[in-house]
Formats: structure tokens, sequence, C-alpha cells
């Protein structure tokens, strides 16, 4: 099976390092969003929370090798699935970023753990509490 994956933007930032994850970043930047799906952008406000899914698109090829690795914070090895490791099998990241503003296809937000230039690949609400419903109701 083959998937395809294209961007629909890209994060943008002047921050010359950001931190390796989203929940102690406070680095401000904006998604760049490519006009044709501006429209897409009607309904996300300041102060929200969105799920930003995006491409680790300076990671080193994945190989086998890669499938116990030692995190920086931790001291001892931990296989690649319990990390948040931008080498993986699928370089694919998920960060939950707060809007800042919107303006025509900008979203600026904070919380930004991405390098300038990052494609992203979808943008998602964040629940934080999700109802479930039966279906008696």
């Amino acid at each position: 099976m083959r998937m395809e994956m294209k961007p629909i933007g890209f994060a943008r930032t002047d921050a010359e390092t950001v931190p390796r994850h989203w929940t102690v970043s406070d680095v401000k930047g904006m998604l760049v969003i490519d006009e044709s799906y501006m429209e897409g952008l009607k309904d996300i406000h300041p102060g929200q929370r969105i799920v930003v899914i995006f491409h680790f698109h300076k990671s080193p090829k994945f190989t086998p090798h890669f499938l116990v690795q030692k995190p920086p914070h931790r001291n001892r090895k931990a296989g690649v699935f319990s990390t948040c490791s931008p080498i993986r099998p699928n370089p694919i990241g998920m960060s939950v970023l707060q809007v800042v503003s919107v303006q025509k296809n900008t979203v600026y937000v904070k919380g930004l753990d991405m390098l300038n230039g990052t494609p992203i690949l979808d943008i998602k609400p964040h629940m934080e509490f999700a109802r479930c419903q039966s279906v008696d109701g």
C-alpha cells in the first residue's frame, strides 16, 4: 500500500531553536496555510487550542537501529513508540498549540515546537473532554 500526503501549509518562526515538545514551549510562530484551504480556517478563534499534525522533515531516515532510543530527558533507553522522538518509522509529529489570532490564511500560535519550514499536514480541534453519547441518548 502506498500513501501520499501533501502539506496544507508550513510553520514559520523566527526562533533559532525550539523546545523538544509543545508542553514546555512558549515559542510564538505562525502556521501559513495554502490559500486554497483558507475557508477551512473560518471557525478557528483566538484562545482555542488546535492539534497540528506535521512532518518531521529534518529527521534522519528511520532504520531498525532507531527502534530503541535514549531520549535526552531520560536516563535509560526506551522503545520509539513510548517516546516523542522525531526519528520514527513514519516521521509524523503532533502538537497542541494555543491560537493567538487568525488573519486570512495565517494562524498565529503559541507553544510551537516545530522548526521554521516544517510542513503542516492537518489541523484538528483539541477536545479536552469528549462526551460519548449512547444510542439511547
